[in-house]
């Protein structure tokens, strides 16, 4: 059995961020990540970010996680990281049990835990969908930005949210062919700035469109697809077909809260926030004591607000198990003030409505 003060389970975004934030305070902290390098979906995201300065504006999501543990290193007598290491259960006593390098299994103790376990990519239901070739964004991620190799020739983009937008935009800056990006919603859901830019590159972006059929025998070799209507029913007669070697699957993420439930933690599905989410009050306290969640966990946003929220659940973490700093309140109405700049826009009226829901006891 090992026993901790506090154990932040994901070393993504959000939970670098409330380790550092924690451990600045004055505890001491265990970071458990199932990857073998720290930094979730930053180690992808070659694009620069958006928000402020304190949210790294103008810097690359790759660049961030080194900058982040360059800053935990100060605290190096303070924040322990465990890498390639899962967590498996997590238990009403408040043990939590660790698969780490598929050998090594251990219990965990602590006084309190931050749950930032990100979220998992949606799938999308139709004919052939599992032939080799289909993959989701951040399979196309890693497989350029971090492996450096190209995922095939010619692509269809599913989605036209902000991730399909970037990657279409890397996969070109690659030298793969998008034959097209397409959205069964009326409208692009992601930023104008990134759809401008792949519209200046001569991509067409079908909106009202879906995919009803993949074709191929080893592997892909073409994409169907057709028009909804306003039920997104599909419109008969209104087929194309495209010779695609690679199909991108980028419809939404769902957090990975699996733990959460285990736990006991109160929870609700709220479409806002993509999907089944942990009741909270505002220092991002789960319903369960000491058990605080951050990112995307507790809600699907950006990267920019996941970092933010880890901020703030590990400094409020901290505090309720006795590392309370003289700035306390200072730095929590920092980070709150953050959070509401950051959802100031007409995305965040979206966020903040699914907030209102999971928001207080």
């Amino acid at each position: 059995m090992i026993s901790v003060e506090l154990a932040v389970i994901g070393g993504g975004p959000a939970g670098l961020c409330a380790a550092l934030s924690a451990a600045k305070s004055g505890a001491k902290v265990l970071i458990i990540d199932k990857n073998k390098n720290l930094g979730g979906q930053l180690i992808k995201q070659t694009h620069m970010f958006f928000g402020s300065e304190k949210q790294y504006a103008s810097t690359r999501g790759i660049d961030i996680p080194d900058i982040l543990i360059n800053e935990l290193d100060k605290y190096k007598d303070k924040v322990e990281i465990i890498t390639e290491a899962t967590a498996v259960g997590m238990y009403e006593d408040g043990i939590i049990t660790v698969l780490e390098k598929e050998e090594n299994y251990f219990k965990l103790s602590s006084k309190a835990v931050v749950v930032a376990t990100g979220a998992y990519e949606k799938a999308l239901s139709f004919p052939n969908n599992d032939l080799p070739g289909i993959y989701g964004a951040g399979a196309v991620q890693t497989l350029m930005n971090v492996h450096g190799v190209k995922p095939g020739n010619k692509v269809l983009m599913v989605g036209a949210g902000n991730i399909g937008l970037i990657v279409s935009y890397q996969l070109m800056q690659a030298g793969v062919e998008v034959k097209a990006i397409l959205d069964a919603a009326p409208k692009i859901g992601g930023y104008l700035v990134h759809a401008s830019k792949i519209r200046r590159m001569g991509i067409p972006i079908l909106v009202s469109h879906t995919v009803k059929e993949a074709i191929g025998k080893e592997s892909l070799e073409k994409a169907v697809i057709c028009e909804v209507d306003e039920k997104f029913n599909p419109i008969t007669g209104t087929e194309k077909v495209f010779d695609v070697d690679v199909m991108c699957i980028s419809v939404g993420l769902t957090p990975l809260n699996e733990l959460l439930s285990m736990r006991g933690c109160e929870m609700k599905y709220i479409p806002q926030l993509s999907g089944i989410v942990p009741v909270r009050n505002e220092n991002y306290e789960t319903t369960v004591e000491n058990l605080f969640v951050a990112g995307d966990s507790a809600g699907v946003e950006e990267a920019s607000a996941a970092m933010v929220e880890g901020f703030l659940a590990g400094l409020c973490a901290a505090a309720k198990i006795g590392y309370r700093p003289k700035d306390f309140s200072e730095r929590k109405n920092d980070y709150i003030n953050q959070l509401k700049n950051l959802r100031s826009g007409p995305a965040g009226k979206h966020i903040l409505a699914g907030i209102g829901q999971v928001s207080g006891r």
